[in-house]
Order: C-alpha cells, then sequence, then structure tokens
C-alpha cells in the first residue's frame, strides 16, 4: 500500500534512525499521528533543542549546554585520572554506575583506516594538550570499545602517552568482544572499571 505523502516521509525519517527497519519505523510514525498535537510539538521542540543548544565541553568533548561541562568543574572529582572514552554516551553509562570518580575525555569515535578515520579525526590533539597542561594526571584510563578498532585506538594512545611518564591503563576485558559500552550491564562495566590493566 503507498501510504501519503507526508506518512512516507514521516516513516523514512524514523528508518534514518540506528535499528529501526520499516515495520518498526511504520509503528512509530503511525503512533505520532495519533499523539496530541502539543505532543508533538514538544517532541519537536525536543529534537531541535538537542541539536541546536548542546555543544562539545571545550575540555573533554562532553556534550553540555555550557562551554565547559559538569564534570570538569567538579573540584571534587580525582583530578589524577583520566578516562578515555568513545563517545559522550559512554561517560553517561560509566558515571552510572559510581564506582568511578575521576575525569572523562572524549575521543568521538576510534581510528579506523577502512572507514578513513585518522588521528586527525579524533580529540586526540586535544587530550595530549590537556595532558601536558595538567601535571596532576598520573593516570589515563582507556575505555574504548572491545573491537579490534578500539584495541588499535587504545595501544596508539598508550604509545603516545606512556613516554611522558603516564600511567595508561585499559578496562579488563569484563566486556565481551565485539560489545559497546552502553549496552553493558552495571556489573561488567563495574569489574571491567575495578579490573583494568597496565597497557
Amino acid at each position: 500500500m503507498k501510504y501519503p505523502e507526508p506518512i512516507s516521509k514521516l516513516i523514512d525519517s524514523y528508518m534514518t534512525l540506528p535499528g529501526i527497519g520499516r515495520k518498526t519505523a511504520t509503528r512509530m510514525a503511525f503512533f505520532t499521528l495519533g499523539m496530541d498535537k502539543s505532543q508533538v510539538q514538544e517532541f519537536a521542540d525536543n529534537l531541535m533543542s538537542a541539536k541546536t543548544d548542546l555543544k562539545s565541553c571545550k575540555i573533554c568533548g562532553n556534550i553540555t549546554t555550557d562551554e565547559i561541562c559538569s564534570i570538569c568543574t567538579d573540584k571534587n572529582r580525582d583530578q589524577t585520572t583520566i578516562l578515555v572514552v568513545e563517545q559522550p554516551k559512554d561517560i553517561m553509562s560509566i558515571d552510572d554506575m559510581n564506582s568511578y570518580n575521576g575525569l572523562y575525555h572524549v575521543l568521538g569515535g576510534v581510528l579506523s583506516p577502512v572507514d578513513g578515520v585518522g588521528p586527525e579525526d579524533l580529540n586526540i590533539k586535544m587530550l595530549l594538550n590537556r595532558l601536558r597542561d595538567n601535571s596532576k594526571v598520573q593516570e589515563l584510563i582507556i575505555a574504548t570499545n572491545a573491537t579490534p578498532e578500539g584495541e588499535a585506538t587504545a595501544q596508539y594512545l598508550a604509545k603516545l602517552v606512556k613516554p611522558a611518564g603516564i600511567k595508561v591503563t585499559r578496562l579488563a576485558h569484563g566486556l565481551a568482544i565485539g560489545s559497546d559500552i552502553e549496552y553493558a550491564d552495571e556489573m561488567t562495566l563495574k569489574s571491567a572499571v575495578l579490573g583494568r590493566r597496565e597497557i
């Protein structure tokens, strides 16, 4: 059946989301049609606000509404450790378990020559400048995903940072190979952080 153009476009829009196929997108589109106009407007406003009001923290790369995120401005956090993640969503996964109280750094991805992603495409230079300017940092914890690209990125960072005399550790492999941090349960994440190893 051919749907009217507005619903077809809405279905196509939902299908651009990761993991959403045509059937799910169609259900979501028809659910949206059943919402009150005010609910749809609020939904649209929230989408626009997330896109326009959020920016990257100038220190760590986390998402924030301010120039510097709340984690970087929190003086009660351990200033001697920085945990490096691929994306801001990984910070939320790790911080929610309340077992790590240090600082973070968001790379914005991982090295992937196949996809054309090199060191200059990630927030590596920002990290190195940060380590150079902050003499308090004693340990860099690399928490990239347990994928070939994540491992390669961890090894690359270790080679860059170790000569500066900073201890470099990697999350323990309580995380399954090929898994993403955001989908790990709390106990797996906790054991991974506590059982990190030097690389």
